[in-house]
């Protein structure tokens, strides 16, 4: 009896079976590839999947390092337990099979690696790997070569125009997600550093304030002492230090409720109290400085509303809305403070006639340590905390601020939302 030869048809279909099995494990990897983002298991997918597709014993994958002019072994689960002697090892831009597929950005196939000059041999000596056969092919992002991916030693009969293709496949999204992932690293890192540093900012605010606090206190004693017991210009002249240091006490305020707004340790102390009543706190602290530079204050409180607070950190977020007005509101200009009742919330706004504010800066003046003013040739004092604590502290209070301004020299309004109190 004769045994039954397939015929082409059933070659040609079982050929399209194969590749379509292929095609849908490279469609399985290019999106296993693209959700991953850290970059070591992300490498040992790409190896695994192509000793997988190509049926080879082993896999590499080359980096380019433009420093050096080298190629740089990143991955690779070649047989043995001396990675880390690969690892270390160069592979030249000339004078190498991975070379000279950067160089030319192709794939080449070598067949019988023992008759093939182009072979790297210091690998292999070093690993204690040999290599009989090899696939390799360029790994590039729009064009430029990032690296190589390699196949080791065909495991059934010779590499194939098919294994080229799958590999030049699966070589193109290991180098967009190898790219992903190194741009998350990176952006790891870079968050890592803007902690710490953010650390270092929280640390040094919390040291400075509490040092200042003794010697400041020692200054306040003294100064209010003198400008009691002294007379004349002595007196003129310790009334100018004890304002001074009364100003330097608010800086040091502001830094330690800034600091504890970041910590979230201001817990407020909450009572019942009128919209109006809060507003006045603020504009009882405030009404001095706004008269001594000749500026108006309307207020118009007749749409009062009942609100649950703590009425000193209310006030305090409202002083300092109302202290960056009076600051940036030129000599006889106005400042009108109004109440608005709406269905669920008391809106307290405070609009000024000063140098306005740019509208792509409306967002980030409540950032802290802000300041619209270039510091090297501002006009106007301050840190750049006050506007951050009074978001912080409307916040705390299931509240919103926001800014609006027409731009430079229109003026602006600040407006505080809290909830009515049920």
């Amino acid at each position: 009896m004769f045994a039954c030869m397939p015929d082409d048809s059933t070659l040609r279909l079982t050929d399209l079976v194969r590749q379509n099995a292929i095609f849908q494990r490279l469609l399985e990897i290019s999106l296993a590839l693209n959700s991953a983002l850290a970059l070591k298991p992300l490498l040992d997918e790409i190896l695994l999947a192509t000793c997988e597709i190509v049926n080879s014993e082993a896999a590499s994958i080359l980096l380019y390092m433009a420093n050096t002019n080298e190629l740089r072994f990143v991955a690779s689960n070649t047989p043995g337990e001396n990675h880390e002697v690969l690892m270390r090892t160069p592979v030249p831009m000339e004078g190498s099979v991975a070379g000279q597929i950067a160089r030319e950005n192709r794939p080449i196939i070598i067949q019988n690696a023992a008759e093939d000059a182009r072979i790297y041999r210091p690998v292999d000596i070093r690993i204690g790997f040999h290599t009989r056969s090899l696939l390799g092919v360029p790994m590039h992002i729009k064009g430029n070569v990032i690296g190589v991916l390699e196949a080791l030693n065909k495991r059934d009969g010779l590499w194939t125009s098919d294994d080229a293709r799958y590999a030049t496949i699966l070589a193109s999204h290991a180098a967009v997600a190898i790219q992903n992932a190194r741009q998350a690293e990176a952006l790891r890192k870079a968050y890592a550093e803007l902690n710490k540093l953010d650390k270092l900012k929280t640390d040094f605010i919390a040291i400075a304030s509490h040092e200042l606090r003794t010697p400041l206190s020692v200054i306040l004693g003294y100064a209010s002492f003198l400008k009691e017991e002294a007379h004349g210009e002595t007196s003129e002249l310790a009334t100018a230090v004890l304002n001074s240091a009364l100003q330097l006490r608010s800086i040091i305020e502001d830094m330690t409720n800034l600091r504890f707004l970041q910590q979230g340790a201001l817990e407020p102390v909450c009572e019942h109290v009128s919209a109006a009543q809060v507003v006045r706190m603020a504009l009882n602290e405030l009404q001095a400085l706004a008269q001594a530079k000749g500026q108006r204050l309307v207020l118009d409180l007749a749409q009062d509303a009942p609100i649950y607070v703590d009425r000193a950190k209310v006030s305090m977020a409202l002083v300092n809305i109302l202290n960056n007005a009076i600051k940036f509101t030129p000599q006889g200009g106005e400042i009108r403070v109004s109440l608005e009742r709406r269905p669920r919330e008391v809106w307290i706004r405070v609009a000024d006639s000063g140098v306005g504010i740019p509208p792509e800066l409306l967002d980030k003046i409540f950032d802290e340590f802000f300041q619209v003013e270039d510091h090297m040739t501002r006009r106007h004092n301050g840190m750049g905390i006050g506007l951050a604590i009074a978001r912080g502290m409307v916040e705390a209070h299931r509240g919103r601020v926001w800014a609006e301004s027409g731009g430079k020299g229109q003026g602006s309004t600040f407006t505080v939302a809290l909830p009515i109190a049920q």
